[in-house]
């Protein structure tokens, strides 16, 4: 569904990534683990557009869209929800939603099934987004994100610095979504039991080069371990 083909890139003279390939299956999950400082962000942005690759190729259902702005991979149903628990903080809640769902025939629609997947944000629709607690505003992250209804999903760490009855939740819909077909995503994620858990495929990133890959599930769980020195 997504694929990054021996994928370059860096910021300045540097390159951080070297000739990563990461496939995200259709209708499931690639998860992108490594320690702080590997390039894990770095490629995510890559995919989302924001940073561009130096050399290699970019996939989207077949279509190459390595040249794309951000925008134009947005329409063509890429979502992207960076690290940081992003929103408008002077916002409201609802404002924040309706910002995206203006961009929709049916913005209605899909702002009511974002909030069914994130109910806690139902009753804080009048509260400014900056006053939200961390795991409030990532659930609103992702939730605008699910507005522009994506084929694939980019995930950047969306539980770190959260609380963990947050965290559970934010697991449960993430693995929801998935099981419903229809959507892809790309995940990095500090959990590696629930990374290895969700994915169909994990790829290890060490210095900016994939040093190990397979089938996710459970039973990668060593192989992770071994390959991260953890």
């Amino acid at each position: 569904m997504l694929e990054l083909i021996d994928v370059h890139v860096g910021y300045g003279r540097a390159t951080v990534v070297h000739g990563a390939t990461v496939e995200v299956p259709r209708d499931g999950v690639a998860a992108v683990l490594g320690h702080n400082g590997a390039g894990k962000t770095t490629l995510l942005r890559a995919a989302a557009g924001l940073l561009r690759v130096r050399s290699g190729r970019i996939l989207l259902d077949g279509e190459d869209v390595t040249r794309l702005r951000p925008s134009e991979r947005v329409r063509r149903g890429l979502g992207y929800v960076p690290q940081g628990q992003q929103c408008f903080p002077q916002l409201t809640t609802a404002e924040n939603l309706q910002l995206v769902a203006d961009t929709r025939r049916e913005g209605k629609r899909l702002v009511a099934e974002a909030l069914d997947l994130f109910p806690a944000l139902s009753g804080l629709l009048s509260r400014r987004a900056g006053l939200l607690s961390g795991g409030q505003r990532q659930q609103l992250a992702i939730a605008r994100a699910l507005i522009t209804e994506p084929r694939v999903l980019i995930l950047d760490e969306p539980t770190e610095g959260i609380q963990p009855s947050v965290v559970a939740e934010i697991e449960e819909t993430i693995l929801t979504l998935t099981s419903k077909g229809g959507l892809s995503v790309l995940l990095v994620e500090q959990h590696v039991g629930f990374a290895l858990a969700a994915a169909g495929r994990y790829y290890v990133l060490e210095a900016g080069r994939v040093t190990s890959s397979g089938d996710g599930g459970t039973g990668a769980r060593e192989k992770v371990r071994a390959a991260m020195a953890i």
